[in-house]
This record gives C-alpha cells, structure tokens and sequence, in this order.
C-alpha cells in the first residue's frame, strides 16, 4: 500500500457531524424560544401597550372646529358670517424635501414670498404632529384643479377645508362689529389648549372680541382610520363641534350706511343710540378698514399703508377718539350753576364778546369777536346762551362755581368713565380737577382753566360714544342707561352684564330739565328772527323740518389763538382746523334717538356737523312718522 493513501474514518465524521448538528438543534432551539418569548412578549405581557401604539399609527383623533355663531343686526340683516375657504396645505412630517417641495408648488401655484412667511409662522405655532399647515389660502378653482391633477407627485399636500368669518359690508362696520385675527402666540397662552385645538381664528376686537366665549362654539373630534400616506379610509367614531351662539345686535345696518355716507369722505364718528334702552343704533368712525383683509391674510404692503395712513383707519374714533367737546358741553355747566344755586332762569349778563379776569389783561372772546370789537350777544339770559352759545355768559358763570363742583356734577355724566356694557376698550376721557392738574401737571388750579373748561377747553376730554350717551341723558331729562351692542342671542351667553344700572344725575328739577331742552329745540327751530335771535343751527338744518329736534353744536380748537390774534381756517394746516360737533335728540318730546357727531376738523359745528346729524335722524325717523 502506497504511503500516500489514506484510509476513510467513517466513525470520526460520523460523531463530528453529530456534534455539529447538536450545536445547531442547541441554537435552533435557542432562537425558537426566543421568538417565542418575544412573541408572548408582544402579544401577550405587553399587548396593549403595542396595541396603543399600532392603533395610534393606523387610527387618528382628530378635533372638529366648531361653526362660529352669527351676528345679526336689529332687523335680521347679517352683519359676520362664515364662508368655506379652501387651502394648499403641507403635512410636515409626511415631506421628505421640504424645499424642494415649495419650489415644485411654486410652478403649479405661484408662491409668493408672502405666503411662504406665513407659512413658516404657522408652522411654528402649530400644536400636534401631523397637522396640516396652509402654505397658500383662499385658492381659486383653477388652483384647485392644478393641484388635483398633479396630487400624485405631492406628498404631503392637502387641500384643507375651513370655514373662516366673512363681513358682508365691510368698512362700513369694521369698527361697529369688530373682526376676528388669527391666534397668535400670545393668544395661545391665555386660551382653553383645548376648546381652541381646531380653531384657527378669535375675535380681536369689536364685539367679537367681548362675545368670544359665546361666538366660538366648542369643539368636537372624530376618531378616523388612516392608510400609510395619511388619507382616511374611514370614519370610526365622531362627536359633532357645538356651533357658537347667535346673537342679534341693537345696530341698525340701514342707519349705519346712512350715517357713513353722510359724513361722506370727511374724518370723524358718529354714534347713535336708543334712548329707551342705550343701544347702539349707529357707530360710524371714518375712515374704516376692510376687516375681511385681515381674516383671509392682507400683505405686509396692505397692512404697512393702514399703519402709516395719516387718517388712522385702524383707529375707532367714535370710542377711542378723545376730543375737546366744546360748547356741547355747555348745557352741564348751565344745569350745574342751576344745581348750586349760582344762577336762574331769568338773569342776564351783557355779552360785549369779550371777556377778561379780574387784574389781568387776558381777553378771552366769544365766537361772535372780531378784530374791530364788534360782535357780541346783548343782553343774555340762560335760555339765549344756549340757543346762541354765548361763551362769555359761561365765562361769567363758571367763575362763580367752584371748579370740583363743576366737575363732580359733571362726572353723573360718565365723562372721565367707561360706562359701556359691551363696548371693549373704551377710553374713558378727561376730566380735569384740581387734584388731577396737582397730580398730572404738578401745578395749582388757575382761574384761566376754569375759564376754559366753561366753554369745554382746556384739559376736558371726551369720546364721541360719551357725546351720545351724553345727549340721551338730556333726551331723558336726567335718567342714565348704559351703552349697549347686544340685543338678544339665541340661547343663554356666557357672558353676563356684571354692571348695575347707573343711577339718575342728582341736582337739576324737573323744570331745569324741561326748559334746558326747550333751549336745545331753540338751536335748531328758532328762526326768522333776525341773526343775533336765531338758534345757530336754524339755518342750517331747521328750515322745512317735520319733527321736533333739540341739539347743541360745539366747535373744538385744536391750535392755541395767540392774545390779539384772529386765524382764516383756510390758511392752516387741514389738521390743525377746528374740530365740529353737533349732539342731538328726537323727537324732542318723546326721544327715540339721540346721537353724536364729530368730524375732525370740519370747522363749524352748526354748519357742518349739525347737517350730518340731521341726515341721519331723518333716515331713522321719517320712515317711522309717515307709517303712523
């Protein structure tokens, strides 16, 4: 037998292919109780556990925004509804290229850079993963269409559904009704996470700001099975969103188009309320706004030319505008001298047209003043400097009165208050006092402030809301009812009228207040007497009127007239002219309506304001007077 051959050894591979294969039964084994450990793992010790998790990937909740309730006005017309908008939205975490995905809409869509800012603010503020955020809002059909054919090569887009507030006049009401905005992130930290978890939008200002609560409704959800790219597939439970309330406003949408085209392109407010209930029948600031700008997104072009306008669009002059009120404000200081016994009816002072303080040489005038010295009323009594506006009369009267007195009368008024039920921010005014100057000014009280206040200068301030809630307390000799927007909703509000009802002004009689109106109705109906008899306003809007008006006009400086000196308003700055208003009633012996009328430097309250008002009390009566 040759060296080189090798004998077999069978017994040899037999038992190393026995060890082999028991190594590989041992490991077998061992990964086949390991399946099965985790197996039971799974399915059984941590069942559901893993079933949570697996259904929170195939089954989502998702909430319900609720419809946002309706406003009305007085008659049934809708002031702020709610339209569907549709939305190109993105799924963040469904984008692989975020980038790359804006572009690629960019040549289907045209996004601008506009949209894209908005976006990514959005996308900040969003609060759950897997929402859909818009990236381009209000899409046309066309949009639409484009983005439905090529749906296929868009993962991650969605065109989103939403109902978002729509205001159907506008400017009009802008600053009557107020406007929703979309949350903020400073609106996140005060609203319910929770209520607020589908809603896109709150009301700012207006009243959809103070009925927020009521308007909002409250939100639903619905439990949906996805696919693996996020479309439903089915709906598997689903509790409906509570729409908001409706509510009806005391607004009269006809008399709000009528005083807004009445004061035309002119700057100013005008505020109309019910006299039996305080509700608010008109509120007109001008210019307006477009509140749809803001639900819908306005450009950063659109919003910097509101903000930079030198006529304040934005601005609600009719509760925020505080202005000198002028010699409206002389029926208080007449009733006041009534009240402290300072002055009657029947006394008479001469009005020579000027007037000046003991020991000095200050010459205060009356509007009727002119250089050569003419001018001047005669012989004065109450009555007269009321129907003719003598400001020397008050110049004499509020000399005689100590000024706190004036002003503590003057304050039953709400002058220097927030009296309003419903009407958030506004501003209160000013009402001067002694310890106010001391406070405000660091100096004392001088005879000159007292002058000026006589005539409604100096440091008294009022709104145009305060004006007309002013003149309903002469329309109903001395009793006080709150401002008021809410008429009546549709089902219980939350909230509520916390504040108890104002109590009468204390001082005047009866009488005083009968024959302070009378002296009102002077200003517009006594005419055909001669220039220094008649009424200032008689002229101007007294003539041919069917119903009886009782009103006080009042034209506020805004530039200080140097000693000696007379101004053309023509030759100043439009923005530095006189200020005109006009407050009114009427009927004057059964008052339905009481207003005021301010616009801005329009010059004479008689001769431009008082027109104003007289337009938008024939809108508001007539009709009423030819159905009886």
């Amino acid at each position: 037998m040759s060296p080189s051959l090798s004998i077999k050894d069978s017994l040899s591979e037999r038992r190393l292919f026995g060890a082999r294969a028991s190594a590989l039964f041992v490991i077998a084994t061992v990964l086949l109780l390991g399946l099965v450990g985790r197996m039971i793992q799974l399915q059984i010790l941590q069942h559901d556990a893993y079933h949570t998790r697996s259904e929170a990937n195939r089954i989502q909740v998702q909430p319900l925004a609720p419809r946002r309730g309706l406003i009305y006005d007085r008659n049934g017309v809708l002031l702020a509804d709610n339209r569907p908008m549709l939305s190109l939205a993105l799924v963040r975490e469904r984008i692989a290229d975020l980038d790359a995905l804006i572009a690629e809409l960019d040549t289907l869509v045209a996004i601008s850079e506009e949209d894209l800012q908005g976006f990514r603010e959005r996308l900040k503020r969003r609060r759950r993963p897997f929402e859909a955020v818009a990236l381009k809002l209000n899409l046309s059909a066309r949009e639409i269409a484009t983005l439905a054919v090529n749906r296929h090569r868009l993962p991650g887009v969605e065109i989103s559904k939403q109902l978002v507030r729509h205001y159907p006049l506008g400017a009009v009401l802008a600053h009557a009704v107020g406007s929703v905005r979309r949350i903020t992130e400073q609106d996140l930290r005060r609203l319910d996470p929770i209520r607020y978890t589908a809603t896109r939008f709150v009301g700012k200002i207006g009243v959809e700001r103070f009925y927020e609560q009521s308007l909002h409704g409250e939100v639903g959800y619905q439990r949906v099975e996805t696919d693996a790219h996020g479309r439903i597939r089915q709906e598997l439970e689903k509790k409906p969103a509570v729409a908001g309330q409706n509510v009806t406003l005391h607004l009269d949408s006809r008399l709000q188009i009528a005083a807004a085209a009445a004061l035309g392109q002119r700057r100013g407010a005008i505020v109309a309320l019910d006299t039996r209930s305080g509700g608010v029948l008109a509120m007109v600031s001008n210019p307006g706004y477009d509140p749809n700008l803001f639900v819908t997104g306005i450009s950063s072009r659109q919003y910097q030319a509101l903000v930079d306008s030198r006529d304040t669009p934005l601005f609600n002059r009719a509760i925020n505008g505080q202005y000198a009120p002028g010699s409206t404000f002389k029926p208080i200081v007449g009733l006041a001298g009534l009240s402290l016994g300072m002055v009657n009816w029947e006394e008479q002072i001469e009005d020579l047209g000027w007037f000046k303080l003991p020991n000095q040489n200050r010459i205060y005038r009356d509007w009727s003043w002119r250089k050569d010295n003419s001018g001047g009323q005669g012989l004065v009594d109450l009555n007269r400097a009321i129907y003719r506006s003598s400001n020397v009369y008050f110049y004499n009267l509020v000399m005689r009165m100590d000024i706190d007195q004036l002003s503590g009368f003057a304050a039953q008024f709400g002058i220097g208050q927030r009296i309003a039920v419903d009407i958030p921010d506004t501003s209160p005014g000013l009402l001067p006092n002694r310890l106010w100057k001391q406070g405000a000014k660091g100096e004392v009280w001088y005879p000159g402030d007292s002058v000026n206040m006589g005539i409604g200068q100096g440091d008294l301030l009022v709104t145009p809301l305060q004006m007309a809630s002013i003149a309903a307390v002469f329309a109903n000799r001395g009793i006080r009812r709150r401002p008021r927007m809410l008429l009546s909703s549709d089902r219980p509000l939350v909230e509520v009228d916390p504040l108890p009802p104002l109590p009468p002004v204390e001082g005047p009689s009866a009488d005083d207040w009968e024959r302070m109106v009378d002296a009102m109705e002077d200003v517009v109906h006594r005419g055909k007497m001669g220039y220094r008899q008649n009424g200032v306003a008689w002229a101007h809007i007294g003539r041919n009127i069917s119903y009886r008006m009782a009103g006080k006009s009042g034209t506020a400086q805004v530039v200080e007239i140097k000693q000696g000196e007379e101004y053309d308003e023509e030759e100043l700055d439009e923005y530095s002219r006189k200020h005109a208003w006009f407050i009114a009633f009427a009927p004057a012996d059964d008052p339905a309506i009481a207003l005021a009328v301010l616009v801005e430097n329009g010059g004479g309250g008689s001769s431009v304001a008082a027109p104003i008002a007289r337009e938008v009390i024939d809108h508001f009566l007539l009709p009423q007077l030819a159905a009886r």
